[in-house]
């Protein structure tokens, strides 16, 4: 009988939080909710501990995407972040929805249970959308509570918030029984009761309990997302995540006999002892009779490019090129970080090699060859000597920069003649302009042979992959870093064509060659397409720039046309790409539309999308820098239309649409 009535009660508590919880979701983020659940979890109730030691669980996405970006936007330790994990604390990018347990400490305060967390904001953030980025772990109205005075929406560049994360301590009883602590866990589509406390090894009566609350009859088929689950937990936390692609750490791996380990290195040491002493007597008799004669040349070698490289960068603090040769290809170190990769430092005849001797077969386009060294396949640009020093090699030796949509520089190399060498990785399918425009690469490798041409998805996942650099440059590298020079020719495409920004750690080189078109005098050129009003006419330098440009290089995804055209037969002014996709989506013609197309798409491409994308460009080129969207709103944008066309995948074409291209304009301005 006992039995019975307690799966009655457990089948009504857990109907009556389905009841409860089921509406709450997006709503319970709202800054206008009255609900008291808004504000966290309740303490001071069944003698619970005032103050704990915790972990709160959020997935990476593109507002989180590396440990750098939870330390410097959130404040939590990366070393404690890579612990609690079992990774590396060298790890950087992090795998998208991946989880991580994040350290919390957990106190009550005025009634309320909270993990306070200071949050750097990110200039144009509110409230909800900082609430809705941490999943659920925190609310709209918690936030305004904890930052009194503080507006809600259209927040300032690095504000410092307070930024109440959910959370609770058990009680002392439930400690000593079952429950050690409680994980604060946010919701994801998909999840159910049973299936989290198979997970967390603990169970579903245990889950319940913790939150004094349900989410469905016996086997609950989904709970609210974007609200928040305490789990019990009875250790700290192993829950059964996927496998990744993040190095794990395994503290407890067993280790051999050390008494064992030491008698084979005796043994060994004195074999090899012997045999070392017999094969050094012979080298050293041989060694000292060359020594003299190589030394006198190669130290003149060496003397010669150390001291070129000390007076071009005198004046430079932040890098060190004290570096030397070896006996394969010398490196260029960086003293300040002596632990970080490092760059190799090529002689002019290994390059002369690796191009044979600079064949024009091997020439790329201008100035860039193509090149294979020691079964390496890269990129050699020949530039002016002094431009080797205003190269921000910091962002290549530190292995926390190596971002997978960033093209590397491999090494340099610098000679005694007004041009020198910048080595950088190779991309296989050569840039963005190319396919776009079939410049001379194209035709050297692909138009000759085949019709090539990118397709729609293909695009999308471009346009993604160009942003994502720009998220990381913008708001994860402190300081934040400005490329300004974000064009289609400095967009690469790998064997996969994967999108790579290139001339990354160049924008104090100003060059006047064919490589930097974007910084010519001369108005014919349609480069200057790319700049920014402000950055043309005043010369303003902010992330504003490189987001107009941007925006200019998703008008040239789209449309396949050149930033800027020059006058027809019949006269007139330049045509700017910007303005003409203004002009079309104020038209509200669908069929402008379609023609302003590539017509290499034909109709294989979503219409919505690209009244979509052709939105988020025109915001991205406001003339107005304030009313840009930031990177990262690019990213969240995108990453949810790559999902929509990897799920939509059958049906990608799409008839013409009903609803108004300016009012698709509208909602994609406010990002």
């Amino acid at each position: 009988m006992a039995s019975v009535m307690s799966k009655i009660y457990l089948r009504a508590l857990v109907l009556l939080i389905w009841l409860l919880v089921s509406p709450l979701g997006q709503n319970l983020l709202s800054c206008n909710v009255t609900s008291p659940d808004a504000l966290g979890y309740r303490c001071g109730i069944n003698g619970s501990e005032d103050q704990c030691g915790t972990f709160a669980v959020l997935r990476a996405t593109s507002y989180y995407s590396s440990l750098s970006n939870l330390s410097f936007y959130l404040g939590f330790n990366r070393v404690a972040i890579a612990e609690a994990n079992g990774f590396s604390a060298q790890t950087e990018f992090l795998p998208r929805d991946q989880p991580l347990l994040l350290p919390i400490d957990c106190k009550c305060n005025n009634g309320l249970f909270h993990a306070d967390l200071t949050k750097t904001t990110i200039k144009g953030e509110g409230f909800y959308g900082i609430a809705e980025s941490l999943q659920g772990l925190t609310t709209c109205k918690a936030i305004q509570d904890k930052n009194p005075g503080v507006s809600p929406w259209g927040l300032g560049d690095k504000v410092r918030l307070v930024v109440p994360l959910r959370c609770a301590c058990p009680p002392p009883s439930e400690v000593a029984l079952k429950a050690r602590l409680l994980l604060s866990y946010p919701v994801s589509p998909g999840d159910t009761i049973s299936n989290l406390a198979a997970a967390f090894n603990t169970t579903s009566e245990a889950i319940i309990s913790a939150n004094n609350r349900s989410l469905e009859t016996f086997e609950p088929k989904s709970l609210a997302t974007l609200t928040s689950l305490l789990i019990p937990l009875n250790g700290e936390p192993l829950p059964h995540f996927p496998e990744t692609s993040i190095p794990i750490i395994n503290p407890q791996k067993k280790k051999p006999r050390m008494w064992k380990v030491g008698v084979y290195i005796a043994v060994s040491g004195v074999v090899i002892g012997t045999i070392i002493a017999v094969a050094a007597t012979f080298l050293v008799i041989r060694l000292k009779r060359k020594k003299k004669k190589q030394n006198l040349s190669k130290n003149d070698d060496l003397e010669l490019q150390q001291l070129s490289l000390s007076v071009r960068t005198a004046s430079e603090k932040k890098v060190s090129f004290a570096g030397y040769q070896d006996a394969g290809a010398g490196r260029l170190i960086d003293s300040v970080t002596p632990r970080k990769a490092l760059l190799e430092l090529y002689t002019i005849e290994e390059l002369r090699k690796a191009t044979e001797d600079f064949n024009p077969s091997t020439q790329i386009e201008g100035s860039v060859y193509h090149g294979h060294l020691n079964g390496k396949s890269m990129a050699i640009r020949r530039t002016r000597t002094e431009n080797i020093s205003k190269v921000e090699t910091r962002f290549f030796t530190d292995a926390t920069h190596h971002h997978p949509n960033i093209i590397r520089l491999l090494g340099t190399c610098v000679t005694e003649g007004s041009h020198s060498f910048l080595v950088f990785e190779y991309a296989k399918n050569g840039s963005l302009k190319d396919w776009l425009h079939g410049g001379l690469a194209m035709k050297n490798q692909f138009i000759a042979s085949c019709y090539c041409f990118l397709t729609w998805k293909q695009r999308l996942k471009i346009s993604f992959d160009i942003a994502v650099a720009l998220q990381y440059m913008h708001q994860v590298m402190n300081p934040s870093y400005v490329h300004r020079n974000i064009n289609s020719r400095n967009i690469f495409l790998d064997e996969d064509l994967n999108a790579k920004i290139g001339n990354f750690g160049m924008a104090r080189c100003v060059e006047d060659d064919t490589k930097y078109p974007d910084l010519s005098t001369n108005p014919s050129s349609w480069s200057l397409g790319y700049l920014a009003p402000e950055y043309l006419h005043q010369g303003v330098i902010s992330p504003g720039i490189d987001i107009f440009a941007y925006g200019i290089v998703l008008l040239e995804i789209l449309s396949g046309q050149t930033p800027m055209s020059r006058p027809d037969k019949r006269g007139g002014g330049n045509v700017w790409l910007s303005e003409k996709i203004k002009a079309i989506l104020q038209s509200e013609s669908a069929d402008e539309l379609r023609a302003w197309m590539d017509s290499a798409l034909g109709e294989n491409y979503s219409f919505d999308m690209a009244v979509t994308l052709a939105n988020l460009a025109r915001a991205c080129t406001e003339e107005d820098p304030c009313l840009r969207p930031s990177a990262g709103e690019i990213v969240d944008r995108l990453s949810r239309l790559v999902e929509e066309s990897t799920e939509g995948e059958h049906t990608l074409i799409f008839e013409s649409s009903s609803k108004s291209l300016v009012n698709t304009s509208s909602t994609t301005s406010n990002l």
